[in-house]
Parts: structure tokens; C-alpha cells; sequence
């Protein structure tokens, strides 16, 4: 038996006045990112480790940013993928543009960690060795931040 492919909808199928929101699921509107600064030692990475002990959230680099995102549904988000507030959404929400969005998946970033055991391992190969020490009983030095993995 033969079943046919569904061909998915690509941005130059849209016809004269079709909106490309429409068509997609709001991926813009199930997360946000915040450019942070870029970590240096191992209580930068240790913090960010922190960030992602605490739900959804991942870390990517792209052109040498680093961001933190944080992976949450806006509150107006309706189950049609619609946005429930449009006409007073906030200004963020006016100025994104679907030029350049999401909805191809194409989004392909310099370096994407979504575990904190993945951000620690890159840690451990980029640090140099006495700040490469592991997560365990050691002695903690003031003002550093240590948390078991979960």
C-alpha cells in the first residue's frame, strides 16, 4: 500500500493576504531569550548550571552571544495558536516579524546546551584544570555556588 506524503507548507505557499501565523504553532510565543553575559570561569558556568536546575531552560550561543532561554508559554497564548490579547499585545510582540521566524525549524545555533550536565562538560573542556574541579563534597571557597546535579 502506497500512502502519499503530505507536503509541508513552506512560507512562498502563502497566498496574497494569508498570514504565516496561521500556519504554525506559536513557536515564538512558547519561550523567550535574554542575551547574558558570557561565562568565564566556573562559577559563571556553576550559576548558568543553577538557571537550568530550575525547569525548562537551555542555554545557545549564536555570532559569540550567549543567551539563556526560558522555555514558557505566554499566558495569551489560545489553543487555536492565536494570541488572546493582539490588539494591546506588548511592543516585542508588534516589532517581531515573521521575515525571519521559526516556523521553517532551520533555526541552527553555534553551540545549544539543554541539560546542565551538558553545559558542565563543555565546562570542563574549555576550563583550565584548577577550575575544573567536580561537583562533590570538596570544600566550597566563599561567595561560589554549588548545587548537586538533579
Amino acid at each position: 500500500m502506497v500512502t502519499a506524503t503530505k507536503k509541508k507548507f513552506q512560507r512562498e505557499d502563502l497566498k496574497a493576504g494569508e498570514v504565516l501565523c496561521e500556519y504554525c504553532t506559536a513557536k515564538c510565543c512558547r519561550y523567550f531569550a535574554l542575551p547574558v553575559d558570557t561565562p568565564k570561569n566556573r562559577k559563571d558556568f556553576d550559576n548558568f548550571r543553577w538557571y537550568m536546575l530550575h525547569g525548562r531552560v537551555a542555554f545557545f550561543v549564536e555570532d559569540g552571544t550567549w543567551f539563556l532561554m526560558v522555555y514558557a508559554d505566554c499566558k495569551h497564548l489560545q489553543p487555536d495558536h492565536m494570541c488572546g490579547i493582539y490588539e494591546t499585545r506588548p511592543q516585542i510582540c508588534r516589532d517581531y516579524s515573521t521575515d525571519n521566524c521559526e516556523f521553517d525549524d532551520d533555526a541552527l545555533y553555534d553551540m545549544y546546551f539543554e541539560t546542565p550536565e551538558q553545559l558542565w562538560e563543555f565546562a570542563q573542556a574549555i576550563l583550565p584544570p584548577e577550575q575544573q574541579r567536580k561537583f562533590s563534597a570538596e570544600p566550597v571557597q566563599p561567595g561560589e555556588l554549588s548545587l548537586p546535579l538533579a
